[in-house]
């Protein structure tokens, strides 16, 4: 009998066929799934970061809004709409948005897409409100789900159970104050009287104050200077009295900080100083040229601020559109000019008062200076859509220096140590009156300034600039931005 082979049965070369195939689709399949899954992932890390961009502005600008009307009726809606017309604005910058575009629509507008809220602290909570409180400061917006085109996404899982879900990003943004050292300061010095948290440095809130007084004798810094600083800086001059009108103006960027030196500037330069001041009141003479004219090249052209209105006296029953109602007396005490005489000048005798109760500046006779409430209110009118106000927002607040002036100084030239700065709204536009000139108005507690920002919430006490604060993916904000 014939033995049987010990080795083992061999396949012949055409039962290998397809074996190789099979490994080829099998491999096949697992890269385009990686392509296919990367592809989506880049998909939506794009669209995240798109979504991100207009969340953060919306947030900033609804933020803005906000620090303006902040306590007016429907300032919330005003606000909310403020932050979602950016978000569209953004959206409809460039076809790459295109496809945000159509996430909107299918969520039937952006009211329904973005979801915009209020809150006194950067810490929340955060809730909207149809008229926001002046306490509420910080704007939070967010996009709970921005769906996607799958692509692949849908045919990944079906080789699952679906764990993947559905195709979407989400975004959210927290902006609001920040202090700053601002840059844009007038070239005026205020005289620290204390630290105190309820005061501007020991100046009242609200309360009616001479700035730039008419005679330097009695300066606290020293005789013949009429508060001024010297913050000639890089622009362009020698620092002198054109300077200085450039600087009353806003045209200026000087940014001391906190424990800096400034020096003083004696003399009054009253001229260049009125003018100066009263662009920001829509008045120009001199080298300050209005908004719309032809300048030469060497001119700025400073625009006036939203609202130059400051008095309900009538136009021909006392001071004009370009002089103040406010002057002071022989005594040193403030008074209302409304009275034109035979001589065609005012009288001096309506004191002032002003009212804690409606925050009215308003003299014996019933005349009435609109003050930094009045200012707030007729600024709102200007953020509401359709509102036509030329102009800046805030132009009549100057941001000034608070130092620590050195008592017995024998001359108007002197250094000064920057303890902060204030926000001083100015009542009405300065009169020249041979060599004398003064600034009414009122310090206010905060103001819109153009410094870096801090990294911390604002304390509700000088300048302070918008910004954007971390946000954690649970929506709570971080303060250390």
């Amino acid at each position: 009998m014939r033995r049987r082979p010990l080795y083992g049965f061999k396949v012949g070369p055409r039962r290998q066929r397809g074996a190789v195939l099979i490994l080829v689709v099998v491999a096949m399949i697992a890269i385009l799934m990686m392509a296919a899954l990367t592809l989506d992932g880049g998909h939506m890390l794009l669209n995240k970061a798109r979504l991100q961009n207009a969340v953060d502005a919306a947030a900033l600008s609804g933020a803005k809004t906000l620090g303006q009307i902040a306590g007016e009726i429907n300032s919330g809606d005003t606000a909310a709409l403020a932050a979602r017309n950016t978000l569209l604005l953004n959206v409809a910058d460039g076809t790459e948005n295109t496809e945000l575009a159509t996430g909107i629509s299918k969520k039937g507008g952006v009211a329904n897409f973005a979801k915009v809220e209020f809150s006194s602290s950067v810490y929340g909570p955060f809730v909207f409100k149809q008229t926001a409180s002046s306490e509420d400061r910080y704007v939070r917006v967010a996009v709970p789900e921005y769906g996607l085109a799958g692509f692949f996404w849908s045919f990944v899982q079906n080789f699952g159970s679906g764990s993947l879900g559905a195709k979407s990003v989400a975004a959210v943004a927290t902006a609001g104050p920040s202090p700053t050292s601002p840059c844009e300061l007038a070239p005026l010095v205020v005289c620290a009287k204390s630290d105190d948290a309820d005061s501007a440095w020991g100046f009242g809130f609200g309360e009616l104050q001479v700035l730039k007084t008419a005679a330097g004798n009695d300066s606290p810094i020293g005789p013949g200077n009429f508060q001024l600083l010297d913050l000639s800086g890089d622009l362009t001059g020698t620092g002198g009295a054109k300077t200085v009108g450039q600087l009353m103006a806003g045209g200026g960027y000087i940014c001391p900080t906190v424990g800096e030196t400034v020096k003083t500037k004696p003399g009054n330069t009253v001229g260049q100083s009125v003018k100066g001041l009263n662009t920001r009141f829509g008045v120009y003479a001199g080298n300050f040229g209005a908004p719309g004219e032809d300048h030469a090249d060497s001119e700025e052209v400073y625009p006036p601020d939203w609202v130059v209105d400051y008095t309900n006296v009538e136009k021909g029953k006392g001071k004009g559109p370009e002089q103040g109602v406010l002057s002071l007396n022989d005594d040193g005490d403030i008074v209302y000019d409304d009275k034109p005489n035979a001589s065609g000048k005012t009288d001096s005798t309506d004191l002032v008062e002003y009212y804690e109760e409606d925050k009215e500046i308003r003299a014996d006779s019933g005349a009435r200076i609109d003050g930094y409430q009045e200012w707030l209110q007729q600024s709102a009118a200007c953020v509401e859509p359709g509102a036509n106000c030329p102009g800046v927002f805030g132009r009549r607040i100057l941001r000034v220096v608070v130092g620590d002036c050195p008592e017995g100084s024998t001359d108007g030239k002197s250094e000064l140590e920057v303890l902060g700065f204030g926000c001083y709204f100015v009542l009405q536009p300065a009169d020249q009156s041979g060599n004398s000139a003064q600034i009414f108005g009122q310090f206010v507690e905060t103001c819109e300034g153009d410094g870096v920002p801090g990294p911390n919430p604002a304390t509700d006490k000088g300048p302070e600039i918008i910004q954007l604060y971390k946000t954690y993916a649970d929506g709570t904000p971080s303060a250390d931005s």
